[in-house]
This record gives C-alpha cells, sequence and structure tokens, in this order.
C-alpha cells in the first residue's frame, strides 16, 4: 500500500538544495527510514499543472530505484473545478523520463476560497467522484484533510468524512498539534489519539485506512516526537509523518523509526471507535 509505514513530505516551497538535487535527497530519506515520500505537483495558485516537472521526474525514479513509494499531492481552490480536475489527473498520469509514473494520488483537502460551506463541500465531492471515475477502484486515491479536532471544527466545520470515504482509500488527516498549542508527551499523544478516533467515527469506519500527519517537525521538540510516536503505537495507523523533510532532524529520524517496534501495542481507549 502506497501510504503505508513512515513517509515524509516535499512542497514546492522546499528549497533549491531539495528540489535541485532529488538523487541527493531522495539518497537522504532511504537513509533516514522512510518508506514513502510525499511530493507536490502543485498548488491552485501556480500557472501550470505541474510545477518543476524535470525535478517531479527525476525525484520519481530516484525513489522508485532506491526503493521508495512517490505520492503526487495537489491542493486545489474547489473555486475553478476544471482546473482542479485537470491538474489533479496531469499529476496522475504523469510521466518520468524512464517511463515511471506516481505510485498513488492525494487530494489536499483545506483550501478556503470558497466561503460558502454547501458549495464548497458540493465541490469537494464532485470533484472526488470524478477522479474515482478517471482513474478506477484500484487506483490508491487518498484525503488529506483538517484535524477534525481542533481545526476544522472552525476551519472547515463537518467535513463530510462518511461520504469522502466512498472515494478515497486513505484518509491522511493535518494533526498539526503544535500549531493549537499542544506541548509535551501525553497532551500530543492524547491529541493525536482524539484525531484518529474522530476519523474513524466520522467515516463510520473503525478500520478506516488512515495515515497519520503528526506535526510540524521543525516545531517539535523530543517529548512531543515520543508523544506522537505512542499515538501511533497505541493507534495503529496505516502509516505516520512529520510535515516536512526539510524540517525533520536527524535525531527525529532516529526516534521515528525506532519507536514504534519497541512502543507498547496496547491500543488507547481515544483511539477505539465502535459503530
Amino acid at each position: 500500500m502506497s501510504y503505508a509505514g513512515l513517509g515524509t513530505w516535499i512542497d514546492y516551497h522546499a528549497g533549491k538544495r531539495v528540489w535541485g538535487e532529488p538523487g541527493r535527497t531522495v539518497g537522504a530519506m532511504a537513509r533516514d527510514g522512510a518508506r514513502t515520500l510525499y511530493l507536490q505537483t502543485g498548488n491552485y495558485k501556480q500557472r501550470v499543472d505541474v510545477i518543476r516537472r524535470r525535478a517531479q521526474g527525476r525525484f520519481i525514479d530516484a525513489a522508485h530505484a532506491a526503493g521508495l513509494r512517490v505520492v503526487a499531492w495537489y491542493l486545489p481552490s474547489f473555486a475553478a473545478p476544471r482546473q482542479d480536475e485537470r491538474r489533479a489527473l496531469a499529476a496522475i498520469h504523469f510521466q518520468s523520463p524512464g517511463g515511471e509514473h506516481f505510485d498513488a494520488f492525494a487530494l489536499d483537502i483545506e483550501a478556503t476560497v470558497v466561503r460558502e460551506m454547501a458549495l464548497r463541500n458540493r465541490r469537494l465531492l464532485e470533484l472526488s467522484a470524478r477522479l474515482r471515475s478517471a482513474v478506477g477502484p484500484g487506483y490508491p486515491l487518498g484525503a488529506i484533510v483538517p484535524s477534525p479536532i481542533g481545526m476544522s471544527p472552525s476551519y472547515w466545520p463537518h467535513i463530510p468524512y462518511r461520504a469522502l470515504a466512498r472515494f478515497y482509500d486513505v484518509f491522511l488527516p493535518m494533526a498539526y498539534s503544535t500549531m493549537k498549542g499542544v506541548r509535551g508527551s501525553e497532551a500530543t499523544r492524547a491529541y493525536l489519539s482524539a484525531t484518529v478516533a474522530a476519523v474513524r467515527a466520522g467515516t463510520g469506519d473503525p478500520n478506516i485506512p488512515i495515515h497519520l500527519i503528526g506535526g510540524l517537525s521543525g516545531a517539535m521538540g523530543t517529548a512531543e516526537t515520543a508523544g506522537f510516536m505512542r499515538a501511533v503505537a497505541d493507534c495503529t495507523p496505516l502509516g505516520y509523518s512529520l510535515y516536512s523533510f526539510p524540517t525533520t532532524h536527524r535525531a527525529t529520524w532516529t526516534s521515528l523509526t525506532g519507536g514504534v517496534a519497541h512502543l507498547s501495542t496496547r491500543r488507547a481507549t481515544p483511539c477505539n471507535f465502535s459503530p
């Protein structure tokens, strides 16, 4: 599964050293234990459908050669439905110089350009349905969503999780605990566990595949990273990551790669959900 295990992220803001040296960057990811690269192909503000096409291709070829999967992700506005669909499909159909493609595609569901919530949700579901129809039932689609704990109640209230579950194979909640002022191991663990439980409850599926994005790595200290890994051990998501690769320190990678095997597999009560 493309979304399984430890992942890492690159967005279009990453500097020249990252985008300019895909082979070197992928080598560092592989050394640090990442299994999947989440690579941004664009957003609604860009003038092109796929940004940095040459570098995108080099990243895919280098990652596949190193045994990593690559998931494309795109941020739509929902204000220009045809553009959003075209750019998402451009990422899905993108081909590297070596003839390789992205292993999966994830839609970044967070833009609030469309202020009216009913219209925004309708366009989200329409775009999701068109993407699923275009790629067929076997292609792995992911939904990157605001955390339902602390973020989406005001930022994007009433995210249609149950409806989205018809189109997406995995949910990737942006559970950025540090943005909510959460500090310390236990508080971080509780916040992330509650996020997993809320997504499971929202979809109505206690076994829905989840890739937990546990925070902004540059803002997380040792205690917060430990809390994240406790939540991963307790909640057993399909995959997990911190955002993003350029801000993740070597000490953090050590915690991310070595923590799960040594942590308790006891499932914490806040992660549980029974329909």
